[in-house]
């Protein structure tokens, strides 16, 4: 009996610590996706056209382009208006020597991982005279949001992989525990499935209850060191507020539950075969 309590202590602190680690790269990887979405939806195409361009014609063909999920056409008038409201030299020196500013195509893309061949597309256009993305910029972060988020979803799986293990253990030391019993029971009759219920809320029990103790710790850290990286870089679209950590935490609480189910029904069921 003390050796399947600790046994169970064991698993429920193992769980603990795994989901505890979970919820830290779930937080993680919906901070980053956030990121990502917002430098998606920031990933402009300018397309710098020749003075005897068909800037109406070029913008319907852009705008058919692959990727492209927006386009305009921005006079040089209006090009000009905007450069003098951000940086008001600039009217002076168009006073002297004229408007320097082209029309402009601006193309809103769809996903961010396609600013470059966008680019390239627009660029190779006859009556574009130049392309500007910010490629090293874009490029890059792209390419590290996108590796991050990669790692982060290989290990959450690998970590449920480990919660599944953990509970598979635990029950199957708990069976071997009650083997005299279980043995009674199939020999008056039991049903297989009336074995395994027990064992069955066993795993869900441990996986909810490592959800709770992880939440209690995970929650308070993550909300204080969110608070700061807003205040540190508030241009960062971070998940903030109690809101989202409580649904985090339900859905800790959920995974734990199908995982401690599913680790339940797979050691019960081996184990009554073994049996068999």
């Amino acid at each position: 009996m003390r050796a399947n309590v600790t046994a169970t202590l064991s698993t429920l602190t193992t769980i603990t610590l795994t989901l505890l680690i979970l919820g830290a790269v779930l937080l993680v990887n919906t901070n980053l996706n956030r990121t990502l979405s917002g430098l998606e939806r920031q990933a402009e195409v300018a397309a710098f056209l020749t003075p005897d361009a068909d800037g109406a014609a070029l913008l319907g063909h852009v705008q058919s382009m692959t990727g492209v999920s927006s386009a305009e056409l921005i006079p040089k008038d209006q090009v000009l208006a905007e450069m003098t409201r951000d940086y008001p030299y600039t009217q002076q020196a168009a006073a002297l020597a004229g408007n320097p500013f082209p029309d402009t195509l601006r193309m809103r893309v769809a996903d961010v991982e396609q600013t470059r061949v966008v680019a390239a597309a627009a660029g190779m256009l006859q009556g574009v005279e130049s392309v500007e993305y910010g490629a090293g910029y874009v490029d890059q972060a792209a390419r590290t949001l996108a590796t991050l988020r990669t790692v982060g979803t290989l290990l959450v799986g690998l970590l449920l992989g480990g919660t599944l293990l953990s509970i598979l253990n635990a029950v199957q030391i708990s069976m071997y525990a009650r083997r005299s019993e279980i043995n009674v029971m199939r020999m008056l009759g039991a049903t297989r499935s009336f074995i395994q219920w027990p064992y069955l809320i066993e795993g869900v029990l441990l996986g909810l209850g490592g959800a709770a103790l992880a939440g209690l710790v995970l929650l308070p850290v993550a909300a204080e060191l969110t608070r700061r990286a807003a205040e540190l870089v508030p241009a960062l679209p971070l998940a903030q507020g109690w809101g989202h950590l409580l649904t985090l935490w339900l859905g800790l609480a959920a995974l734990g539950a199908i995982v401690g189910l599913l680790g339940g029904w797979l050691a019960s069921g081996r184990y009554l075969q073994e049996l068999e």
